[in-house]
């Protein structure tokens, strides 16, 4: 190396690592306003919610706007992220119930919401983490409400039902899914472990790669990767993060049906988000048993000009061959127009649960 590139590369590494030094100082000022937010809410009473999901969404909306490269708007998403998660954890970790053990999707989409400072609690079901969130011992749910390609998580809809839980927030997550294995070849593999939707979601590539392997489902990704790991002969379809936790080998990559396979995870506590500008509000609502009530009760919408983004029906469990509807529309509760049409609602319904409002998901 010559002596003028050594000199050129220095000057750069020099305003790098003077440019670091600033960063450190503007990240612990940062911090402290933080913290000082803390104080000031205690000083007035308002202290019980640290976390405040349409203030965060906003921040990210902000810094996406104001973002001019060459960093893509992913990577300073993540970085704010983890940037207030950390200033939060200073006051208090958020503790965060998701469907485990770790090295599942649900952790990872836990992770992208709440970033890593906050305290990740896995559980053995979808039923307890609902219960652990209703109970106090955790603040916050995180849920896989619907896939791209399977449609609806089936227990999530049922418990939304009966919990008293809020949706504050969502997540989506692209999902791919790999094969993952000791073994060094296809012609080893005889059974495969994964959850029922994963198995699903590779559905037509197990036909084509591994047509004679028993196929096993079980309660998550992670579970499959821990009993692939320990078990000759078979494999698992998990995500990256339970191959990379297990230390079991990817033999095949990204072997979902769909390339743009995406999961839809709600976010559920026991506060309301305010207004972000952006939002989605989700409710549960049934039709009386009479010739055209859905049409009667989907006119609200319409009439205000709210714009229904999803519609989902579901047995209900208390009479034979009546159906509930999961229903998304775009806005907060606290938007006239939103609050006129559900308001109207509320009159047409036989039945009426608005499940929360909260900011729709920054990528």
């Amino acid at each position: 190396m010559s002596d003028a590139l050594k000199k050129e590369l220095a000057e750069v590494r020099g305003e790098i690592d003077a440019i670091d030094a600033q960063l450190l100082d503007l990240l612990n000022r940062r911090a402290r306003c933080a913290q000082k937010v803390g104080e000031i809410k205690a000083a007035h009473g308002e202290g019980g919610f640290i976390y405040r999901p349409e203030r965060e969404a906003q921040v990210l909306r902000r810094i996406q706007d104001m973002n001019a490269g060459p960093l893509p708007d992913e990577s300073v998403t993540w970085f704010f992220r983890e940037v207030m998660s950390a200033c939060l954890s200073l006051e208090r970790p958020l503790t965060v119930a998701f469907l485990g053990p770790l090295g599942t999707f649900s952790e990872s989409a836990s992770t992208k919401h709440f970033g890593h400072a906050a305290q990740l609690q896995p559980q053995t079901s979808i039923d307890d983490v609902f219960r652990e969130v209703e109970a106090g011992h955790a603040d916050f749910a995180v849920v896989p409400v619907e896939n791209s390609t399977e449609g609806a998580i089936g227990r999530t809809l049922d418990l939304l039902m009966t919990s008293p839980l809020r949706m504050c927030g969502e997540v989506v997550l692209p999902i791919h899914q790999h094969l993952m294995t000791r073994e060094a070849s296809l012609e080893n593999i005889a059974k495969v472990y994964s959850h029922a939707q994963s198995l699903a979601q590779c559905h037509e590539w197990l036909n084509r790669s591994l047509p004679k392997a028993q196929r096993i489902p079980v309660g998550s990704n992670a579970q499959a990767a821990q009993l692939a790991a320990a078990e000759a002969g078979t494999a698992a379809l998990a995500g990256e993060a339970a191959a990379e936790r297990y230390g079991l080998p990817v033999l095949v990559g990204n072997v979902e049906d769909e390339p743009n396979n995406t999961t839809r995870f709600v976010v559920l506590g026991r506060q309301e988000a305010g207004p972000s500008g952006r939002d989605k509000t989700s409710l549960i609502m049934s039709a009386p048993n009479r010739t055209g009530s859905l049409c009667e009760l989907l006119a609200p919408f319409s009439d205000a000009g709210v714009s229904m983004t999803r519609l989902e029906s579901r047995p209900a469990r208390h009479t034979l061959w009546e159906y509930v509807f999961y229903v998304d529309v775009d806005g907060h509760r606290d938007d006239p127009r939103v609050a006129r049409a559900l308001a109207e609602l509320a009159r047409r319904a036989a039945y009426l649960k608005v499940l929360g409002s909260y900011p729709v998901a920054v990528y």
